[in-house]
């Protein structure tokens, strides 16, 4: 089994010292949903919700999350991204609305966090703006899908 690699050999927390590593272009693909009342989906598509365009917000938060990724999570590298793209859409059987993240760089060292970072934000900006007409809302199913590139090579997750 591999080792955890942000803990030093005394057991502190440790960032890990990328410097050593070549710089390639890595790509990480996360998920996450948002599980609603029928009815508060409908309000949402049909852009009625009172604190305006919920998907849209939803979207620049989650790119907005992506780029201060390692503001938010403790030993995380500052990452140049190349690319982050944030797709919402509706899913009918959920109820709800389905959040797809991807981030991109070319660097040494990995962009797994900054895809999770932003469908969770993505997800938490839906949950914040239709709270007021739907607080039993879910935030479910956050986790990585995929990702490309690095020492480590690729993973894709497996069909559930």
């Amino acid at each position: 089994m591999a080792s955890l690699t942000h803990i030093g050999a005394s057991g502190e927390a440790d960032m890990v010292d990328v410097g050593g590593k070549d710089e390639t272009e890595r790509t990480a693909i996360a998920e996450g949903a948002v599980v609603m009342k029928p009815e508060t989906l409908a309000l949402i598509l049909e852009g009625n919700a009172k604190k305006g365009d919920v998907i849209a917000t939803a979207r620049i938060a989650g790119i907005m999350a992506a780029k201060r990724t390692h503001e938010l999570i403790p030993l995380c590298h500052p990452l140049l991204l190349t690319k982050v793209s944030v797709d919402i859409v509706p899913d009918e059987a959920l109820p709800g609305l389905r959040v797809t993240a991807l981030a991109r760089v070319t660097g040494k060292t990995g962009v797994e966090m900054e895809a999770l970072t932003a469908a969770s934000v993505a997800c938490l900006t839906v949950y914040d703006m239709a709270k007021a007409v739907d607080r039993e809302m879910t935030v479910t199913g956050i986790r990585l899908v995929e990702k490309r590139g690095g020492k480590s090579g690729d993973y894709r997750r497996q069909a559930d």
